[in-house]
């Protein structure tokens, strides 16, 4: 799908973005050793830039792209195991046309849902720095700031939440207002955060990611992931009363 207004000038500035040199040199030197299953493909390797409907109620937010995945592909989330989990959940939740996630062309559209990440490089190990954090931030903060109609956000793993929270504070006086203590990660939290005038709300909910180390070991389960897209369907269908 072509991403318009806003989010394709964030897209195209993402792209071309070479900020972190750490990032730049893994993210490129990936390539170099695949794994059997990919040699010959030619790796997108670069950052990898958000996707979906540019009017989402539904903002999905993950780490990073993975290494043989999104850096792979070019499409965040695809072409990886975690995205397979992703996606079949978000089209059982109706927020897909598809469960397939396997290459850029492959037909998949995003309905009523945006899919970011909180960094756009492959970081090694899946790690990034803080500092790659906050140098990469600003490009979820502006998606944010174009999402208009953002009700929910579900944010993929601590990482992610913290992220998140991160890019909403930092959207400056009028909009999102952090709540005090600080809300906690967790799979199933909520926090509803409200704009400075209260005008508007947005409900963040906790996930455990999709990863591997995650779904091999049953600590996060289908049944569980689709539990957290039924309950950002509701969120975003329905008004969210703003806090006490």
């Amino acid at each position: 799908m072509t991403p318009a207004g806003p989010i394709a000038r964030v897209t195209a500035e993402v792209v071309g973005c070479r900020l972190c040199p750490r990032l730049v040199a893994w993210r490129e030197s990936v390539v170099a050793d695949p794994p059997a299953r990919y040699r010959g493909e030619t790796y997108w390797a670069r950052p990898v830039p958000g996707l979906g409907d540019a009017g989402a109620r539904l903002l999905v937010v993950g780490l990073a792209p993975a290494a043989h995945g999104g850096n792979r592909t070019g499409r965040i989330f695809t072409g990886d195991r975690s995205g397979d989990w992703l996606f079949r959940a978000l089209h059982r939740a109706g927020f897909a046309n598809q469960a397939l996630s396997k290459a850029r062309d492959d037909g998949l559209e995003l309905r009523d849902c945006y899919i970011a990440a909180v960094v756009r490089c492959a970081p090694p190990a899946n790690r990034p720095t803080p500092a790659e954090r906050d140098t990469c931030l600003p490009y979820l903060v502006r998606e944010m700031r174009a999402l208009s109609r953002m009700r929910v956000i579900v944010a993929l793993g601590a990482f992610a939440w913290d992220g998140a929270l991160r890019a909403l504070g930092a959207l400056g006086d009028g909009w999102w207002r952090i709540p005090a203590p600080r809300p906690k990660f967790g799979h199933g939290a909520e926090a509803v955060i409200a704009s400075g005038d209260e005008a508007q709300r947005v409900t963040l909910v906790g996930c455990y990611h999709p990863s591997q180390q995650n779904t091999f070991t049953g600590k996060l389960t289908e049944a569980a992931l689709d539990g957290i897209f039924g309950r950002a369907r509701v969120l975003a269908d329905n008004e969210v009363s703003p806090p006490d």
